[in-house]
């Protein structure tokens, strides 16, 4: 009959896999809490969150019920002419947690698409209006998903050099700098000054998988009061950094002008299923109200605003919302400065960062930063060893556990992040 694994390396295709060089995955059998287990019964701790997802632990049995009970009443009902108690129940709710210039939600399917749905919502708002705004602006390094759109906005290079001739062109600029600041920022608006901007994309305060590069939330408050001077939309990409993740519930609640757009996906159900949220500030909605219906917004998914994952949803906003989970949240920021300071007594010259619930810490190599750094497997093979999954971005190690992670598991994966170092001598070519 063949195992799962052996049936798995017949019959499907993994993400972001070098098919010719790749090990044979591991067959997890059940989860519970930050915990994987495989078929052999080894415990494995979910150090990354399942790809950034997962907030409150697997298999969490307040969110389970909930689908549970979503299951009995409605799976999935069409949302073009109809809707649904959950789905309004969500869009209320999300938007007490968001800026308070955020006045609509349109559901999709995950954070790619959020992503797409906001860049066309902004480039058709300049249609609609009549002006001829087409040119986006994104930061260096950004990565926005996996469509056409995402692809286009994000960095060039390895995720989408195949498709690059079918990009459409954007204005891509460096992280604020931190040294020649002014210089910087009169840049930035001469390219404002000079060209039709539609839009200004980002993902506030962190850039996820350009190596957890963070920067400081007035240097994007300056750029931001710039585009409103051009009256430039800026779209906030929170499919990492929403639900707590930078310490706060949204980045951009931390940022005195606040964006137009946000995306949400990732933690939006705590990790159960796919679903994509963007929502918009008043007038971008205000825009698509008119008699002409060629300037409705035709863009829609089959299963948009899904019963079951705004059950998801609703459940794990139930738990955001308890003190408990901003006492876990604290805790592991708290943590994880405590491990800094002593990791930096052993290695000063190695660079680490933190924000919220989030540490990455630079390995030394040959290539810093690059996705593609040979580096990435010795890295993952260490620590899978140590049953701890860690899944770096080149050389960047990184955490960002589930908010239930135990301290214990914790201490755990920064004994064996110390251990790590200790041996990079000798098990890597530095």
């Amino acid at each position: 009959m063949g195992s799962t694994t052996e049936k798995d390396q017949q019959f499907t295709w993994h993400p972001f896999t070098h098919l010719k060089y790749a090990e044979s995955p591991i067959n997890i059998t059940r989860t519970e809490g930050s915990y994987y287990y495989s078929e052999d019964g080894t415990k494995i701790i979910d150090a990354i969150s399942s790809w950034w997802v997962n907030l409150h632990g697997h298999c969490h049995p307040y969110i389970s019920q909930k689908i549970t009970e979503q299951l009995c009443t409605n799976e999935h009902s069409i949302f073009s002419g109809f809707t649904h108690p959950g789905a309004v129940e969500l869009a209320e709710r999300i938007l007490q947690h968001l800026p308070a210039n955020q006045q609509r939600i349109f559901y999709s399917d995950d954070g790619s698409t959020s992503v797409e749905v906001a860049l066309k919502m902004a480039l058709q708002y300049w249609h609609n209006k009549g002006e001829a705004r087409k040119l986006i602006i994104a930061f260096e390094n950004a990565y926005h998903g996996d469509t056409f759109g995402g692809m286009s906005v994000g960095a060039r290079n390895a995720f989408n050099n195949a498709f690059s001739p079918l990009l459409f062109d954007v204005v891509h600029v460096p992280l604020p700098a931190f040294n020649e600041e002014e210089f910087y920022f009169e840049q930035f608006e001469k390219i404002l000054s000079h060209h039709p901007v539609a839009a200004f994309i980002f993902e506030p305060l962190v850039q996820g998988a350009a190596g957890m590069l963070m920067y400081k939330e007035e240097h994007l408050d300056r750029l931001m009061a710039i585009c409103k001077k051009h009256s430039v939309i800026t779209i906030a990409d929170e499919v990492m950094t929403g639900f707590g993740r930078t310490g706060h519930f949204f980045a951009s609640n931390v940022l005195h002008h606040k964006p137009d757009i946000v995306c949400l996906s990732k933690g939006l159900t705590g990790g159960y299923m796919p679903l994509g949220i963007t929502s918009c500030a008043g007038f971008i909605y205000d825009a698509f109200i008119c008699d002409e219906k060629e300037k409705t917004f035709f863009h829609g998914h089959s299963y948009t605003a899904n019963p079951i994952a705004c059950a998801a949803a609703l459940a794990s906003l139930d738990l955001m919302e308890k003190p408990e989970t901003w006492d876990n949240i604290k805790r592991i920021n708290e943590q994880h400065i405590a491990f800094f300071r002593f990791f930096h007594e052993f290695y000063p010259n190695v660079v680490c960062r933190i924000r919220g619930t989030i540490i990455a810490i630079d390995v030394p190599g040959r290539e810093n930063r690059h996705y593609l750094n040979p580096l990435a497997e010795n890295i993952s093979g260490f620590f899978i060893k140590k049953n701890i999954l860690i899944r770096p971005l080149g050389n960047v190690l990184y955490l960002i556990p589930p908010y239930c992670i135990s301290k214990d598991d914790l201490q755990y994966i920064y004994d064996a992040i110390a251990e790590y170092f200790g041996l990079l001598d000798v098990s890597i070519e530095i």
